[in-house]
């Protein structure tokens, strides 16, 4: 699931990088919590399915 999110911010932030997006910059930060997030899931071990 959390995969699934983080996947789908990451097409938006390149669409926004290629169409050159006003709100770029949000996208660009809810990436990076996106990324937090998924590195600390990976981390701790646990696995939701």
């Amino acid at each position: 699931m959390l995969f699934t999110v983080a996947l789908i911010l990451f097409v938006l932030w390149a669409l926004g990088l290629l169409t050159g997006y006003a709100l770029g910059g949000f996208i660009h930060l809810f990436l990076v919590v996106a990324l937090v997030v998924l590195v600390l899931q990976l981390l701790s071990g646990r696995r939701v399915v």
